[in-house]
Formats: structure tokens, C-alpha cells, sequence
């Protein structure tokens, strides 16, 4: 299984590198949007990736901010999920990007008045607020790690580099560490909703597209983060850990039963969302939603999300609630769906006149109002993808996320 999990990897980053060569020598001229349709793929998977970053960050803060010990193993692992995940969605956008090389002018020209600037500033403070989080909750077993005779010489050595040349393991300093953690978590919970909400209010502000312009969207982005991030954390510590024991299996009871909770809830809230523009059938993005729930792409929403990402997941946690795999199979099935959802937030809003008779008034192959992404497109976002595994398999390899110690 590990070996087919590896030639999968390799045809996946070899397609995905001729795809970047293909952004970098013809720029967007292989993609299927346009100027009417104008985000795709990328930016859905932008949108995916930096929700399971946010997820698992406040998962994490459970942990480092409210000290809940049942959930003390994971928590570095959950934390090094919400840095490979930000990585991944801030390469996605990157691409999606028209002048790639000019992303610096948020920072030397930016314009608070606009909601992108705002998230772009939001995603820094976070980004240095996990760093720090992740260097201070991995030092004392990184110390460990390059004392140990057991590991091999260049984990020793990689180990060593990673502290930073502080060695102590004096209580005093892991209690000060611990301390300082517990801040910059506090500090990071807040920023995490701030940019997961944030991305969710850069749509609801776009007021010419009432699909998205609903005070609900943003609360949409929040609770999915937490899903998509929790599910992919639960399938990890499932699939991943390298100690299977009883507390083992009562680490991944507890995530199921905690993603159970995230799946219904958000699931509700989906109902509040689509319920009331059908109700009566005359609200402005009433046909939009009947579009994404009945249009062309129908099985996107009922085959993937509902019934492969809610429905199975749901039976899989209620049916079989001990069960590593089945718990495990549940979060993979949840968070790898959950992009449906994005796709699904991202596309019907844009395939809409703003005008009626526009798509009559002017034509031309990049001035229409049906999008499916590319071939181009689906290799550019395998290397997103493959990139962003890539980073968590390493990290499994060469770190200490899932040390069964807990330093103190």
C-alpha cells in the first residue's frame, strides 16, 4: 500500500511540474476562466487549503490555551498541519495570481480599505504566530531528539539546527516555554478567526453577487474550517501515529467524537443557507442555488459532499465510534470532499450576468458564463496538492509531532 501511495505521489508532482511550466511560459492562457467567470480551481483550493489550516490551528488551541490533556498528543502535530496547510493554499493563489512576481506590493503599497489587504496582513501575523508556536512546542522534544543515540546522525543533526542553540531542559525554562506558548496560542486563536472569517467576508462584501453577499458566509467559512481542519487532523492521528495502543484508540474516539459534533453542526448551517432562498423561490440567488443543487453539476453536491463527504462519514462515526479506521476513513472522507464545498461557493455566484443579455452582447471564447477547469488547471493544482503531502510526510520523518512524551 505504501508503495502504490508512492508511485501515486510521484505521477502526481511530475504532472503537476509540467503544469507550473506551463503557468510560467503562457501565463493564464491554458485556463478556463475568463472575464466574466474569473475565479477557478485555484482559488477554491486557496480557500480549502487556508480553512484547514485555520481548523486545525483551534484545534490546537485546545490544547496550548485550554489545557485539554486528552488531547496533549496531537497537539503539535495540529500545529504543523495549520503551517503545511497555509503553505499550500498561499501557493495556490500564487498561481492564480496575473503578476506573480508583484505579490510584495501588499506589503509596500497596501490598500486597508480593501478586504484582500486586510487578509493578506492577517495571514503574516498568523504565519510568524505559528512559527513561534510550533518552535516553542517542539524544542524540548527536538533536544531530546538530538541526544538521542537511537536516531540516526542526520536527525541529530537537523534536530540540533532546529533549537536554535537552546538546549536546556531545566524545568524553569520548559515552564517559562510553556507559559509563552499558552500567550502566543491565545494570541493566534482570535487571528485564526479573523482570516477564516476574513476569506468568508471578502465574498459576503462583494454585494453584485448575491449568492455570496449573505451575513452568513463568513460564520459558512469559520465552522467549515474546523471540519475540513478537523477531519484531516483526525485521519492523521488514525492512519499516521506510530504507537497503536489503547490511548491510541481513545485519542481517535475522542477526535470522532468531536468531528461528529463539527460535521452536524455544519450541517445545519448549510440548511439555513440553502432552506431559506428556496423557500418561496423568488429571493435573487434562489436559481443560483438551485444551480449548484440541480444544474449541470449536481453530482458535486450530493454524490461528493453529501453523500461521500456528510452522509458515509456520519455512519462511519455512529456505527463503528472505537474504530481507528473507520474513525480514521470517516476524517480522510470529510476533509478530502470538503473542497466540493469551496467549488461549490466559488463557481455558481460567477455564472450569472450582471447584465441581462450580456453573454449575447459580447462573445468571444474567454466571454462566457460556464466554467470547468482545464486539464492545465487540474495539473497545477496536483502540484499544489503533491507539494503540500510532500510537506507532511516530511515533517511525520524528520520531527517530533507525534512524541507520546509530553514535556512539562
Amino acid at each position: 500500500m505504501r508503495r502504490l501511495l508512492y508511485v501515486v505521489w510521484l505521477v502526481a508532482f511530475g504532472l503537476g511540474l509540467w503544469g507550473v511550466a506551463e503557468r510560467l511560459l503562457f501565463g493564464h492562457r491554458l485556463a478556463g476562466y475568463g472575464s466574466y467567470v474569473v475565479w477557478g480551481l485555484w482559488v477554491a483550493i486557496y480557500i480549502y487549503m487556508s480553512g484547514l489550516s485555520a481548523g486545525a490551528f483551534l484545534l490546537s488551541s485546545l490544547v496550548y490555551v485550554f489545557r485539554l490533556e486528552r488531547l496533549e498528543r496531537v497537539g503539535k502535530l495540529a500545529l504543523f498541519v495549520a503551517f503545511v496547510a497555509l503553505l499550500g493554499g498561499l501557493l495556490a493563489i500564487w498561481f492564480d495570481l496575473g503578476r506573480m512576481e508583484r505579490f510584495y506590493r501588499v506589503y509596500t503599497s497596501p490598500n486597508f480599505q480593501s478586504m484582500m489587504a486586510w487578509m493578506i496582513w492577517l495571514y503574516t501575523a498568523y504565519f510568524v504566530v505559528l512559527l513561534g508556536e510550533a518552535y516553542l512546542a517542539l524544542r524540548p522534544d527536538l533536544v531530546r531528539w538530538s541526544r538521542d543515540p537511537n536516531r540516526s546522525p542526520g536527525q541529530r543533526t537537523l534536530a540540533r539546527w532546529l533549537t536554535l542553540g537552546r538546549a536546556s531542559l531545566a524545568p524553569e525554562v520548559l515552564e517559562r516555554e510553556r507559559r509563552a506558548l499558552q500567550v502566543l496560542a491565545t494570541v493566534g486563536v482570535p487571528l485564526a478567526v479573523a482570516f477564516s472569517g476574513g476569506v468568508g467576508a471578502l465574498f459576503a462584501t462583494v454585494s453584485a453577487k448575491m449568492y455570496w453577499h449573505q451575513a452568513i458566509v463568513p460564520i459558512l467559512f469559520l465552522t467549515g474550517a474546523v471540519v475540513s481542519g478537523g477531519g484531516l487532523l483526525t485521519a492523521l492521528a488514525a492512519f499516521a501515529w506510530p504507537q497503536r495502543d489503547a490511548e491510541h484508540r481513545e485519542l481517535v474516539a475522542l477526535l470522532g467524537r468531536m468531528l461528529l459534533l463539527v460535521v452536524v453542526g455544519y450541517v445545519l448551517l448549510e440548511w439555513a443557507e440553502f432552506s431559506i432562498p428556496l423557500w418561496y423561490g423568488t429571493s435573487p440567488e434562489g436559481h443560483l442555488v438551485r444551480l449548484a443543487l440541480f444544474g449541470p453539476y449536481w453530482w458535486v453536491f450530493w454524490i461528493l459532499h453529501v453523500g461521500l463527504g456528510t452522509l458515509l462519514p456520519v455512519l462511519l462515526l455512529v456505527l463503528r465510534p472505537k474504530d481507528p479506521t473507520a474513525v480514521g476513513w470517516a476524517g480522510l472522507l470529510v476533509a478530502g470532499t470538503f473542497v466540493t464545498v469551496r467549488l461549490n461557493v466559488v463557481i455558481p455566484a460567477q455564472v450569472e450576468p450582471a447584465l441581462r443579455g450580456l453573454e449575447q452582447a459580447f462573445t468571444g471564447p474567454r466571454l462566457v458564463f460556464h466554467y470547468f477547469p482545464t486539464t492545465h488547471e487540474w495539473l497545477v493544482a496536483s502540484f499544489v496538492v503533491a507539494t503540500t503531502a510532500a510537506l507532511l510526510w516530511l515533517g511525520a520523518r524528520l520531527l517530533p509531532l507525534m512524541e507520546t512524551e509530553v514535556a512539562r
